[in-house]
């Protein structure tokens, strides 16, 4: 091997790269030396190019060397391990200071030659029995100083009292009600979770509802959304607005048989026109804001000034979408001090600014209404089942705000496999580990508290990113991609800590490619992982594995064929138009589903085979209800039969993604037998009763 390579090699593996990996097929695959450079200039490693990367590894171990004290350490139920320190001294005073979570802090001092020697320095012995939370330790000596976040996390995540619970997913935009404007709400969302618990389910679960780009760029998938730190308000419902009441100027617009006809015309739709609704509900919620800056009632005034208070981000989002709306472009284009985040009171327009903080504030309120509903409908369930998201668009304000905290030199993405032969690129810029670590999980631990402030269950979605991230460099494909490891001990523990301080349960989306490291991670965390049916079905099997118990157990999932379509298969025939599936591919892959129907009606009685599919889907849910799995999701659309997806992984504007309205109404699907009836069992078998 050249020497070269292996200086390159040797480089990536001090930036946390993984010079080659095991693909889905079982293949070895080493990272290309030119995809190597390119992850590790992503990375902030300073090589140009090939004649770089003596000087550079020089460089990178020098910086490591002369780290004082790790950034960041995990006190396992409190036990924190010795800190190694690097200071270049054998004697002298050490200085210690640390300051707990809660605002205590402790201080002593320490002779540095009657500390435990290391071949690079000497061991501090910390504190036992720490308070769960972040911890800030400084140590200083000989003039030098350095700091250390210490994260002390119960070794297992929250875990609730351990009884079964069910529920009901469909994502929120889908949900058609009478009332709503062309889109679910948080109205309906609210009357959802009350039907649910009336039925005995504990949990609603839906997609992430997170702040979105509805105009320029236009991006509706809630996996790429504006920022993870605040809420989509296409999802508020006007009705509910306190302000509406003495506002005659809203009131009349609502009235105006202008907007009426606009709104039958966009609730008409089979798909979501975003665009056109979120133009009309602004028309209403910019009238409101108005009248709000207006006259404020002196609550109202101080409920909203206290929630401004205690959302740090909030007016750097809200002048950021001001700037954005007046500008009509993405950041990315926006002149050098705006893009650097020096924004001024001339840069945006005022009411715009106001509006957005207004209407944070007033979502924040639905969300908190309906989540509340949620808890409390069923007592002993958690509710709201929400899902982070594991990226942000490359436009967001996220990447905007922490522009460190992003590598935007690379996207991340999967690897080629079986069914995506190519690989997959998802376009948003990965988070940058070390930076990560550098700043102290602030981001990440503000995106999980603004879920968990209302989610009784969050989904972590693409739970591998918590060990390693699949990176595409720029101007590569993702067969020149690599993985990036990130600091998975740190990273369970933040999410322990959060778990517990809002009390919910945490399921961590483990599927495609997991490498063993992740399992054994959310084993020991308490991190429930994920049982899919679909992805359980193999003809000429021995029947299907049993969900453990720490799974949150389906059919299928929104990346997945509806049951009724996978019955069928009516996916195939995309997946070959798609160019997912060859011709031969396509055809097995039909051979592969009529054996399995055949298998599976073949268990039926004579009486169950006047509805094939029907009796079959009882089956299934009936075996997933009485399994020992911690929770079952029973996908709403399965139930009446849908045939559509509501997204295919690897298109995006091919397909009409995250925009298919369900076929019947909450009024509808509310009230029918067949949706009833299999709830209504689902919920005995959960209890212990006989269906």
């Amino acid at each position: 091997m050249p020497d070269g390579l292996e200086d390159l090699r040797e480089l990536a593996r001090l930036y946390g790269v993984q010079t080659s990996y095991q693909d889905a097929m079982g293949r070895h695959v080493e990272a290309r030396a030119e995809a190597l450079l390119a992850v590790l200039r992503a990375l902030d490693a300073p090589v140009d190019s090939p004649e770089d990367v003596p000087a550079a590894l020089r460089e990178r171990r020098e910086e490591l060397a002369a780290r004082i004290a790790e950034p960041v350490v995990v006190a396992w139920d409190g036990r924190a391990p010795a800190l190694e320190l690097r200071f270049g001294l054998d004697s002298g005073s050490l200085a210690c200071r640390f300051d707990l979570d809660g605002g205590e802090r402790w201080a002593w001092d320490r002779d540095l030659a009657a500390l435990p020697s290391t071949p690079n320095g000497r061991l501090l012995g910390l504190p036992d029995n720490l308070p769960t939370g972040y911890h800030r330790l400084r140590v200083e000596a000989g003039g030098k100083s350095a700091e250390t976040l210490v994260v002390s996390a119960p070794t297992q995540c929250f875990a609730g009292d351990g009884k079964p619970l069910w529920g009901v997913f469909l994502p929120l935009y889908a949900l058609r009600t009478r009332g709503n404007w062309g889109a679910g709400d948080f109205s309906d969302l609210q009357a959802l979770a009350e039907w649910t618990a009336g039925l005995g389910g504990g949990v609603v679960a839906t997609l992430p509802m997170l702040a979105a780009f509805l105009d320029e760029p236009f991006e509706p998938s809630p996996y790429a959304p504006a920022s993870r730190l605040f809420w989509n308000e296409i999802y508020v419902d006007p009705r509910r607005i306190p302000e509406l009441e003495s506002c005659p100027e809203a009131q009349r617009l609502m009235d105006s048989p202008e907007l009426r006809r606009e709104i039958e015309a966009v609730r008409a739709g089979a798909q979501v026109d975003y665009g056109r609704l979120m133009a009309l509900k602004r028309r209403v919620l910019e009238e409101l804001a108005k009248s709000f800056f207006a006259d404020p009632s002196p609550d109202r005034r101080d409920a909203f000034n206290e929630f401004v208070d205690s959302r740090p981000e909030l007016e750097a989002y809200a002048a950021f979408r001001a700037v954005g709306e007046r500008r009509g472009e993405p950041w990315q284009s926006w002149p050098e001090r705006l893009r650097e985040g020096n924004l001024a009171p001339a840069d945006w327009d005022e009411d715009d600014r106001r509006y957005h903080l207004w209407v944070q504030w007033i979502t924040d309120e639905q969300v908190s209404a309906m989540a509340t509903v949620a808890k409390t409908a069923r007592r002993d369930g958690p509710g709201l089942y929400l899902d982070l998201p594991l990226g942000v668009h490359g436009s967001s304000f996220d990447v905007w705000r922490y522009p460190d905290h992003f590598a935007n030199g690379a996207s991340a993405g999967a690897p080629p496999d079986a069914f995506f032969t190519k690989g997959q690129d998802w376009g948003f810029p990965p988070l940058h580990p070390e930076r990560l670590r550098e700043h102290g999980y602030d981001y990440l631990i503000e995106s999980l508290r603004h879920h968990l402030r209302y989610a009784g269950l969050l989904r972590i979605d693409h739970v591998m990113q918590l060990y390693r991230l699949f990176w595409i460099p720029q101007g590569l494909g993702p067969q020149d991609g690599v993985y990036i490891h990130y600091p998975v001990d740190e990273l369970f523990a933040v999410l322990s800590v959060e778990s517990h301080r809002h009390k919910a349960i945490v399921v961590g989306e483990n599927l495609g490619t997991v490498p063993p490291q992740i399992g054994e991670a959310m084993d020991r965390h308490e991190v429930l992982g994920m049982y899919v049916v679909q992805y359980e079905l193999n003809p000429g099997g021995q029947g299907l594995r049993t969900p453990p118990e720490r799974s949150a157990a389906s059919l299928n999932t929104h990346d997945m064929p509806a049951f009724r379509a996978f019955w069928e298969a009516r996916d195939v025939a995309d997946m070959q138009e798609l160019g997912f599936f060859t011709e031969e591919q396509a055809r097995e892959e039909r051979d592969r589903r009529a054996r399995l129907r055949r298998e599976m009606t073949d268990a039926l009685s004579q009486e169950e085979r006047s509805d094939e599919r029907s009796s079959v889907l009882r089956r299934l849910l009936d075996g997933l209800a009485a399994s020992p799995a911690r929770i079952v999701l029973v996908n709403l659309e399965d139930l009446w039969g849908e045939t559509e997806p509501q997204n295919v992984p690897g298109t995006h504007m091919e397909k009409p993604n995250w925009r298919r309205k369900a076929r019947l109404t909450f009024e509808e699907f509310s009230q029918k037998p067949e949706v009833v009836d299999v709830l209504r069992r689902v919920d005995r078998i959960r209890k212990g009763e006989r269906a």
